[in-house]
């Protein structure tokens, strides 16, 4: 990707511990990796449960479920 790029991480809410919220901690490391490689990612709410986006120049390159997201470990 380009260093100048518009990077988003979409991200919805999800369950825990019996209460539904928009929760960042899983993303963490997601946004850690894109800062180390010169990237600054915005981060937008999505009403969609459970998943998350990363939408660079206004494609989504990857989708998941944030809880297949490891919480503050950064991807190498």
């Amino acid at each position: 990707m380009p260093q100048n790029s518009l990077v988003i991480i979409r991200y919805g809410p999800y369950e825990s511990c019996g209460v539904v919220d928009y929760r960042t901690f899983r993303l963490d490391g997601l946004r850690a990796a894109l800062k180390a490689c010169g990237y600054s990612p915005v981060l937008e709410k999505t009403p969609e449960w459970n998943q998350v986006e990363l939408v660079v120049n206004g494609e989504i390159v990857y989708k998941c479920s944030i809880k297949d997201l490891e919480f503050g470990r950064l991807i190498s």
